[in-house]
């Protein structure tokens, strides 16, 4: 697992022990990256599969949405994430790249 794999795994477990299990939130992740047979491919992207997507959604009471993008400490987005952010703040969702545990914690909080 490289370090974004592992940052979202401990983001994972640590939500649905304290907001999923208490149903104040749900969050899962969005299949869109890794290396893919072509047959594969091309079946996820006849059925939405969208290069850019967020790595996590996380949806919160009082219809609050985060789009969760995870990143390595020196981490950046590519073009295809960084027009994605656009379109998701446009339509007025919260869009957060998110690079550690404490941050993410700190992103949801409130909430």
């Amino acid at each position: 697992m490289n370090k974004e794999d592992l940052l979202q795994q401990k983001i994972i477990i640590w939500f649905k022990n304290n907001y999923q299990m208490h149903q104040k939130g749900l969050i899962f992740a969005v299949p869109n990256g890794s290396s893919r047979h072509i047959a594969e491919a091309i079946k996820l992207k006849a059925t939405g599969v969208m290069a850019g997507v967020s790595d996590l959604i996380v949806l919160m009471p009082n219809e609050k949405c985060f789009f969760i993008e995870l990143k390595a400490e020196k981490g950046i987005q590519s073009e295809v994430q960084k027009q994605f952010e656009q379109k998701v703040k446009f339509l007025g969702f919260e869009y957060k790249i998110i690079k550690s545990l404490d941050e993410f914690k700190q992103t949801i909080s409130g909430y």
